[in-house]
């Protein structure tokens, strides 16, 4: 049954993990590598992951063996991978220029937008949520994602070259932080602290 209240808390709970516009200099830092983002594909495979996870995802990861924290360490380690390429200024994820497609897929649409803590958020919410309130939130929200992808080139011009770097470089942080998080998190229980 649709109940509005739950489906603006799920909205608004996936609006932070995801953290499209924490992501803008991501997006447009990856667009500028690989010269064209298909923001249609890259909210269409986020979408995807995303539904499969609320349906299926423990057993998914189930199939091969994997559990809900390997799969958060994993998604942590490529975020963190990210982060540090944004404030150091390296090039981990580097264009593949036979590759038209590939940064929409990785890391656009894994791990940004459907990351491992969307992806683990979708699995707690259904212990609170009914699965079709959760499924609206995530609609509602990979409109928001597709909305933000299509004007990063207007919102690359509206920051500047100055207000992106220094953008990119706090989200930076903010993405180590997050991923150092999650690591923690799923590495070391909370009982030992």
């Amino acid at each position: 049954m649709i109940d509005f209240k739950e489906i603006l808390s799920v909205s608004l709970i996936l609006f932070s993990v995801i953290d499209i516009l924490g992501s803008i200099p991501i997006v447009i830092n990856l667009r500028k590598k690989v010269g064209h983002i298909q923001s249609e594909k890259a909210t269409l495979v986020a979408g995807v992951l995303m539904i499969l996870f609320l349906v299926g995802g423990k057993s998914i990861l189930g199939l091969f063996g994997i559990g809900v924290e390997d799969f958060a360490i994993a998604g942590a380690l490529i975020i963190f991978a990210i982060g540090a390429e944004m404030i150091l200024g390296i090039e981990i994820f580097k264009a593949d220029p036979e590759a038209t497609t590939g940064a929409s897929i990785v890391p656009i649409a894994f791990p940004l937008i459907a990351g491992a803590g969307t992806l683990t958020t979708i699995l707690t919410l259904k212990a609170e949520f009914a699965q079709l309130n959760i499924a609206i939130g995530i609609v509602l929200n990979l409109i928001l994602v597709y909305a933000v992808l299509k004007s990063t080139t207007w919102l690359e011009r509206k920051l500047g070259k100055t207000g992106l770097d220094v953008l990119r470089r706090i989200f930076g942080i903010i993405l180590l932080s997050i991923a150092v998080k999650i690591f923690k998190t799923n590495v070391f229980p909370s009982e030992m602290f």
